[in-house]
């Protein structure tokens, strides 16, 4: 591959700041090239079992990929994704950045400009993440059995630690998309024992400064008075947890209602009730999908996947995404924007795509939002059709 005279002078200036020790990152950005739904990378240098490596953030539309290289390959890697697609590139080094920027002409410069930060990164892979929710010393962790209490993360519970900032890094960025003061009540269906409900708790009030009411639904009794004592010891007075099935609770009011791997036709309740509720965000992670599956076996239906389903496997993921794609239709219907994607991945649960809806401001006008529901129940109806289903949870919860 042959490199243009600007990338072998910022791939130079690259590894001498390897060499020199005073390389602090790289950001790659303006991305025009071939590869689906990626927008960025960023590169950082890290010491993985004493060795140097290169480790590459691919930030993708809807999720982040990490990888790690070896130095040379990892500078090798860095020249192929500027010679075939990112048309800016920052080095920052605690000397000096280095911005290469290929112009509109097709032109390429360098510019050099004062160092923007100027003390390299430690390199240790094992350092602290930097998490919306830190684990010093708050107490509710501590009565999770999360932490110390020293506020040191059990080395059993690292997974579970990672997963609930996982949660709430995600649950973040959509309450961002909200308009400032909409999140004053949130619900938590079936919040088991409340992991992520006081993390989001904490956010929303120790990062968020909201003042906002927080209630986990909860079926088991203990874990309901479990979760209020720790509540209660942990000084957090607009958190409750009350007893009762996802299908009972009176959702009224609630503007963010969440049910993380509500079973089956659990989470066609939970959604039911955040569009009664009129929410303004409502997520979801499907759990089991029963009753679509069971549609689809007892109907079988001939189409062109039908080579697929005779095999059990295939038949559970078809009946997943049918059973999630609806949903997010119906969604769509009562005016979310609606959002499927991989939140987590499987080395921590394999219950790891998550259905979100976020309510629209109202801007088609009457015509047009009727022309536009009646596409969507149509795209139901044949989709039904197809995979032969009777009916779908959701669907006849809303009368539809």
């Amino acid at each position: 591959m042959v490199f243009s005279a600007q990338t072998e002078q910022f791939i130079s200036a690259l590894e001498a700041s390897l060499a020199l020790q005073n390389f602090v990152k790289i950001s790659l950005g303006n991305y025009k090239g071939a590869e689906e739904a990626l927008k960025q990378i960023l590169v950082r240098r890290v010491l993985i079992k004493r060795e140097d490596k290169l480790a590459f953030t691919f930030r993708y539309k809807t999720r982040d990929l990490v990888k790690n290289f070896d130095l040379s390959e990892g500078v090798n890697l860095i020249s192929e994704y500027l010679n075939t697609g990112f048309k800016i590139g920052t080095l920052f080094t605690t000397e000096k950045d280095l911005i290469f920027e290929e112009l509109n002409n097709g032109k390429i410069v360098i510019r050099e400009i004062n160092a923007s930060i100027k003390e390299a990164p430690s390199a240790s892979h094992d350092k602290e993440k930097s998490r919306l929710i830190t684990a010093d010393s708050k107490s509710y962790l501590t009565e999770l059995k999360i932490t110390d209490a020293d506020g040191k993360v059990f080395k059993n519970a690292q997974d579970k630690f990672r997963q609930i900032n996982h949660y709430i890094e995600i649950l973040s960025s959509l309450v961002k998309e909200l308009p400032d003061g909409t999140i004053k009540k949130v619900a938590d269906m079936g919040s088991g024992k409340g992991y992520l409900t006081f993390a989001l708790y904490d956010y929303l009030h120790s990062v968020l400064k909201l003042d906002t009411e927080v209630v986990g639904v909860e079926y088991r009794q203990d874990m309901v008075d479990l979760c209020n004592a720790v509540a209660d010891k942990s000084s957090f007075g607009k958190l409750n947890f009350v007893q009762g099935t996802i299908e009972d609770y009176d959702a009224k009011d609630v503007n963010l209602l969440i049910a993380l791997h509500a079973c089956d036709t659990a989470t066609d309740d939970a959604i039911f009730k955040g569009i009664k509720a009129n929410a303004e965000l409502i997520v979801v992670a499907p759990c089991c999908h029963k009753q679509i599956r069971r549609e689809i076996e007892q109907n079988k239906v001939k189409n062109d996947v039908s080579f697929l389903t005779k095999y059990g496997i295939f038949l559970e993921r078809q009946a997943e995404m049918v059973t999630d794609g609806i949903r997010a239709l119906i969604l769509e219907y009562f005016g979310y924007k609606t959002k499927v994607f991989e939140f987590i991945s499987d080395a921590h649960t394999p219950k790891n795509v998550l259905v979100v809806g976020v309510k629209k401001a109202g801007s088609l006008k009457a015509k047009d939002q009727s022309e536009e529901r009646a596409k969507i129940l149509q795209k139901i109806k044949e989709t039904k059709a197809y995979f032969g289903i009777g009916y779908h949870h959701l669907e006849r919860l809303l009368n539809l």
